[in-house]
């Protein structure tokens, strides 16, 4: 075992004076250009293993900075979201005040035109209950509200009121099943009674089996009830039934879109009295005395 030993070191001490001898003669022998051999030969290897150093530095560096750039339009990705998405919200805003706005012109309008004592309202609360349809407006007897007073908006007859508050009042709408106005059809003057459903129809009653009625008729008010003024616009004919010489279903259209309502005009002077029949008249008050 200790002549193995012996052998390996005199090996390695054998090896090691060879590379001693030809580093030796490396110093000593040079290129064509002069330059020692180590030397050219430790340039070599050195410069090797700085290009292998540089393509590593420069990858890292390659990726860090994708990685950076990354990361820039990622965050730049979320401010431009958030600004969309504010604007998104400022586009439903400015669309609701445009709308609000075209309301409130028209409201204007119709004040301008009328010739009744009005003042403007809005509708601040829907009715609780489905059985009773009503809203509530923000103006009341402090305002000079009355009940029975007549409620329009630029679309057509709305209702009336009947609970006013000294700030509030609540109105009753022309769909509610006790609600009734008299009415007249614009184009032939056949009269009758617009009557309330508890739905988003009205139906017309008494009228003449001999009147001339068409689908798409408007259906006015004819002001024989005291409470709404004549010529306001409650709606058109939807369809018409007629039975044996009179007609049996007449229904009708509200011109106001009750679900979308959002201000309107309250009727501070009550209408003249207007000339009609005493039946019609009087059937017309009392459906819309019953609350």
């Amino acid at each position: 075992m200790a002549v193995v030993d012996i052998r390996r070191r005199t090996g390695y001490l054998f090896l090691a004076v060879i590379v001693g001898h030809v580093i030796l003669i490396s110093t000593q022998v040079t290129t064509k250009r002069g330059v020692p051999m180590l030397e050219a030969a430790a340039f070599g290897v050195f410069s090797e293993v700085q290009r292998g150093a540089n393509a590593v530095t420069s990858g890292v560096q390659t990726r860090w900075q994708n990685y950076f750039a990354l990361q820039q339009v990622r965050e730049e990705n979320e401010r431009l979201k958030q600004q969309l998405g504010d604007l998104q919200v400022r586009l439903q805003q400015e669309r609701g005040l445009a709308q609000q706005s075209q309301s409130l012109q028209k409201l204007l309008d119709l004040k301008t035109d009328t010739q009744l004592s009005t003042t403007g309202a809005t509708v601040i609360a829907g009715g609780a209950s489905p059985e009773f349809r009503t809203i509530t407006i923000d103006k009341g007897t402090g305002e000079g509200v009355r009940p029975d007073m007549a409620v329009i908006a630029p679309a057509g007859v709305v209702g009336r009121v009947i609970q006013p508050s000294t700030r509030a009042a609540k109105v009753q709408l022309l769909i509610d099943r006790n609600a009734a106005a008299g009415a007249l059809i614009e184009r032939t003057r056949a009269q009758g009674v617009v009557i309330g459903t508890g739905s988003d129809e009205l139906r017309m009653d008494y009228v003449a089996g001999s009147a001339d009625l068409k689908v798409g008729d408007t259906v006015v008010t004819s002001g024989i009830d005291g409470i709404y003024p004549k010529g306001f616009v409650i709606g058109q004919i939807q369809s018409v039934k007629r039975g044996a010489g009179e007609y049996s279903a007449i229904v009708i259209k509200p011109a106001v879109d009750f679900n979308s309502l959002e201000a309107a005009l309250i009727v501070l002077t009550p209408p003249p009295a207007a000339t009609t029949s005493t039946a019609t008249a009087g059937t017309a008050g009392t459906h819309q005395g019953r609350e």
